[in-house]
């Protein structure tokens, strides 16, 4: 059995269901049918199947690498297009991004130089916004 198409394969619009038929006593009711909405539905067959495995491995992706013979990057990346496919953004409700080892040297360069306080340098390296440093617009740079 195929699966339930849900846009035209010719121009791209919106398909509309209007046969409806039961393999078990051969009964075919014809009308106009709107489908229940699921948020699944455009989600390619590999997504969906992906999603499936992601379930059953109890979202844990170190167990789904060995199933699945993929790498971790790899397993990441296409739960992300997932992610997006469901319109979501990945890492957006993350409250701040780790810092990379440069930019930590740095906050700790520009403490030891004075340009930061100890107060904004750990404002900082917890990722706090509007935590960077202040510009003496009187001087024309840094305070």
């Amino acid at each position: 059995m195929n699966k339930i198409l849900n846009k035209c394969p010719v121009c791209g619009a919106d398909l509309a269901v209007t046969r409806l038929y039961c393999v078990n006593c051969n009964t075919s009711i014809e009308g106009h049918f709107v489908p229940e909405h699921t948020p699944f539905g455009h989600l390619s067959p590999e997504q969906m199947q992906f999603l499936l495995t992601f379930v059953r491995c109890e979202g844990k992706l170190n167990r789904m690498e060995e199933e699945m013979k993929l790498s971790y990057p790899t397993l990441r990346n296409r739960l992300n297009e997932i992610v997006r496919a469901l319109g979501y953004e990945p890492g957006k409700d993350d409250l701040s991004m780790p810092l990379s080892a440069e930019d930590r040297r740095q906050i700790l360069e520009d403490l030891d130089q004075g340009k930061i306080t100890w107060e904004e340098a750990q404002a900082r390296l917890r990722g706090e916004k509007g935590s960077e440093p202040a510009v003496d617009e009187a001087n024309g740079g840094e305070k």
